[in-house]
């Protein structure tokens, strides 16, 4: 598909990274713009002006918001290579609720864990491990194969958003002490996310573990000092 690809976002940003992911996965050449979101720039709001966020995907001068409508975009529009979403419409409704539970539900009772310490906290962990049984018996009652790669052999959609979020678990484990994969408790979801994790193609698009750590260490410093103040 002719035009130029430009993908604005932040090298920190799970939603970036799962559009980088993607236009790995296809194949497709791409200029990455680091957008610095305390002073986003011009075309990043004009690009983006209803959420006025990362990342935004930019083919052939069009603006597409949102990662997983973006990831959606690229499979539609460079249909040769490996599909991101299956063809058959009953596995692509699948793959599409497993996707919006892992962002509405999983995702969503992480921050908490993040932002809070002390009974708020536990309370917080508790959540996110509820979210995790959730997610291990139902990848074991929709995909009964087991096989890490959801999608079948070539990394898909439902890998792409489980990474993001689940494929920095070690930079959570060495910031907050607390380990969310474990293998007894979650097998299918640990070796999911421990397989595509050694995958280079996604260890490429990964941000050095060091880097992500002393981020989200102060990401937590600043929401625990603005809880208290």
């Amino acid at each position: 598909m002719a035009g130029k690809v430009v993908l604005h976002g932040m090298w920190a940003s799970p939603y970036s990274r799962r559009v980088e992911l993607a236009l790995k996965v296809k194949g497709i050449e791409y200029e990455f713009v680091e957008e610095d979101l305390t002073s986003k720039s011009e075309a990043l709001l004009r690009y983006n002006p209803v959420h006025k966020k990362v990342p935004v995907l930019v083919h052939d001068g069009k603006p597409i918001a949102e990662s997983l409508v973006i990831i959606e975009y690229i499979d539609e529009t460079w249909t040769e290579g490996p599909r991101l979403l299956p063809q058959d419409p009953f596995e692509r409704a699948k793959v599409r609720f497993w996707a919006g539970f892992l962002q509405q539900q999983l995702f969503e009772a992480m921050f908490p864990v993040i932002k809070t310490d002390g009974e708020a906290q536990e309370r917080a962990v508790k959540e996110v491990h509820e979210k995790l049984k959730v997610l291990e018996e139902g990848i074991k009652g929709s995909y009964p194969e087991g096989s890490p790669f959801v999608n079948g052999d070539s990394v898909g959609l439902l890998d792409i958003v489980v990474c993001s979020i689940l494929g920095s678990h070690k930079v959570q484990e060495e910031v907050l002490g607390i380990k969310f994969l474990d293998p007894e408790k979650y097998p299918r979801v640990t070796s999911w996310v421990t397989a595509l994790t050694e995958l280079p193609l996604v260890k490429e698009a990964t941000p050095p573990h060091e880097k992500m750590v002393g981020l989200l260490q102060f990401l937590r410093a600043r929401a625990l000092k603005s809880a208290a103040a």
